[in-house]
């Protein structure tokens, strides 16, 4: 009976969850208002999309190392205690946010969605990602695939029910807008994260034993130190890296995009039904975001991990190259759905293939520290397409952007050739291991030595006396 009473809360956990994930994920809406922002300020301030860009590429930068550093916390902290706070902290970013937008303040708007509300980001990314995989040691990829999807999905969330809403409640106004968006936020980011909580120790699904088939291996003994610093997890990163890279340009810049290719096909639209088709490919998009995570990440249980980011990569760079030469918005669309899957397929296969290398043990705070790629990522992709929109004409600027694009995910799919889906064990302890070893050689050597020279017995003829040499010898 407890056990099943177990199973049922496992899912109630991974359900609340998703609802945290999903409040957090609106950040992914950020190119709804990318352009926005800029056609309001920059003929009265001159806010380019290089300053305006900045705000989204703080708030993921300061939700990469703030995730790296709650990973390594999380061991030793209580998961509902963090989750609250990364709630609190990303609602305070929307509140800060709107009253930059009051005083018109950029540097505001920096330090509020960027600098505060990454942080709350940060805190409430990891934790429930970390949290789910150690009740799901027998469905890791499907339920932490479930969670990452709900921050897939937050971009449907924000650009065709909430902006929608309090825009069209607040007649347009942003400071109204984010006010209400930070009040919404802190009530459902609270009462989802109050779920969070870790399972018994020893505890297993019913039918499987704590060190079930599929369940993270305990993995090395190793200082996290050690093994964020290892071969493998450089190899991680950087893939990791690439991928997003490739995926967070266009989610950074995909309406503004969009609406530009839809001016050159049929110059006559007007502004606010360019701003609907941006609008509504975010929310399509989002939706490939999310399933991406849920999809890949059981492919990834099935697959290899390894296998399966080598196929996101290799495809993205086959959709670069139609990107590059299209014309069709509704091409266009289509493709940038593709993109948003595998971008999401990274987040989904990446807490499992980290669990998978470096085991349950190392899982929290390996998988914070592995984040810090997308934290740089954050910066590198869409301040490239900033300066891309800034410098050229829109159809150059497309075009030179998804170039880049295709170098990040071609430089991962060769990176990626040299990924194992195997335990880190082996090779960390060789490596861990090589003072430990040379002082256990000195100390031992001597003394075995001895042992051979005393245990080595005396040869004895059939006699049983001892032998003689002969003469001849």
């Amino acid at each position: 009976m407890a056990t099943t009473e177990k199973s049922a809360t496992r899912w109630l956990i991974a359900s609340m969850a998703t609802v945290l994930m999903l409040c957090l994920g609106t950040v992914y809406a950020w190119s709804f208002f990318q352009g926005l922002l800029v056609r309001e300020f920059k003929g009265t301030f001159g806010w380019s999309n290089s300053q305006v860009a900045w705000i989204f590429s703080l708030a993921i930068f300061f939700l990469g190392v703030t995730a790296a550093w709650g990973g390594t916390q999380l061991p030793r902290r209580n998961p509902r205690v963090m989750a609250m706070m990364g709630a609190v902290l990303f609602a305070a970013g929307y509140a800060v946010a709107a009253f930059a937008f009051s005083i018109r303040s950029l540097p505001l708007l920096y330090a509020g969605y960027g600098v505060i509300g990454g942080i709350g980001l940060g805190l409430g990314y990891v934790t429930p990602v970390a949290t789910v995989s150690k009740w799901f040691p027998d469905r890791k990829g499907l339920a932490t695939g479930m969670v990452v999807m709900g921050f897939g999905l937050g971009a449907l969330f924000m650009s065709k029910v909430l902006a929608p809403l309090f825009l069209g409640l607040t007649g347009r106004n942003l400071t109204g807008t984010f006010l209400a968006l930070s009040g919404v936020f802190l009530v459902l980011g609270l009462a989802s994260a109050a779920f969070m909580r870790n399972p018994p120790p020893g505890w297993a699904p019913k039918g499987q034993v704590a060190a079930a088939k599929g369940a993270c291996p305990e993995g090395p003994d190793l200082p996290v130190r050690r093994a964020v610093f290892s071969g493998r997890f450089v190899l991680l990163w950087i893939v990791f890296f690439c991928n997003i890279t490739a995926g967070i340009a266009i989610i950074s810049f995909q309406s503004p995009l969009f609406q530009d290719m839809w001016k050159r096909v049929s110059p006559d639209l007007a502004p606010a039904v360019l701003a609907g088709f941006g609008a509504t490919l975010v929310a399509i998009s989002s939706l490939f975001n999310g399933g991406g995570r849920f999809l890949w990440g059981a492919v990834s249980d099935r697959i290899g991990r390894s296998q399966t980011f080598r196929i996101m990569l290799g495809s993205q760079i086959v959709v670069f190259v139609l990107l590059v030469i299209t014309g069709s918005p509704w091409v266009f669309a289509v493709l940038v759905c593709w993109v948003l899957l595998c971008y999401g397929g990274g987040f989904g296969t990446m807490p499992s293939f980290i669990c998978d290398v470096f085991g349950n043990g190392l899982m929290s705070a390996v998988y914070g520290s592995v984040l810090t790629a997308w934290a740089a990522a954050g910066i590198v992709g869409p301040q490239i397409f900033a300066a891309l929109q800034d410098r050229l004409d829109p159809a150059s600027a497309s075009l030179w952007s998804f170039v880049v694009a295709g170098g990040f995910a071609l430089a991962g799919l060769v990176l990626s050739f040299l990924l194992s889906n195997g335990p880190l064990q082996g090779a960390a302890l060789k490596a861990a291991a090589p003072a430990r070893s040379a002082r256990s050689a000195s100390l031992k050597g001597p003394e075995k030595a001895g042992a051979k020279l005393r245990k080595r017995p005396a040869s004895k003829n059939p006699a049983g006396s001892r032998s003689r040499k002969s003469p001849r010898s």
